[in-house]
């Protein structure tokens, strides 16, 4: 099982991609970055996204349609004028709440490449 450091060097690797980040999302805090943040800040970035990923957890309308099993929430994607924001959660058997979040550079970044090696990054962090 790769570290948090390989897997955010892996991520940094997926075309277009300019910032990557392992972020608690009750807290906001980074647990680790590689690569740029919007305006620098990857503190910032992660505040920033952590509010985003705590308005969507907590509403029902985005819960798992039809109650089937398994994890509710995988991907959240944003689009920006010049870029893409990726979040993908990481599941775990016991109650995570992190989140690894790409930032793309538009122009470059294949949306749907990043987020099938986003959804393969995650699942390196989760030992099986």
């Amino acid at each position: 099982m790769p570290g948090i450091d390989q897997v955010l060097s892996q991520a940094m690797g997926i075309p277009g991609v300019l910032g990557a980040a392992l972020i608690d999302w009750t807290s906001g805090l980074t647990l680790g970055t590689a690569g740029l943040a919007p305006h620098g800040d990857h503190d910032a970035a992660a505040a920033d996204t952590a509010d985003v990923v705590q308005a969507v957890a907590r509403n029902a309308t985005f819960d798992t349609a039809g109650g089937t099993d398994g994890p509710a929430l995988e991907d959240l994607i944003i689009t920006a004028a010049g870029s893409y924001h990726l979040i993908r959660f990481v599941h775990t058997a016991f109650d995570s709440q992190t989140y690894l979040y790409l930032w793309l550079d538009r122009a470059q970044a294949n949306l749907a490449v990043a987020r099938l090696r986003l959804r393969d990054l995650a699942a390196e962090l989760v030992p099986s």
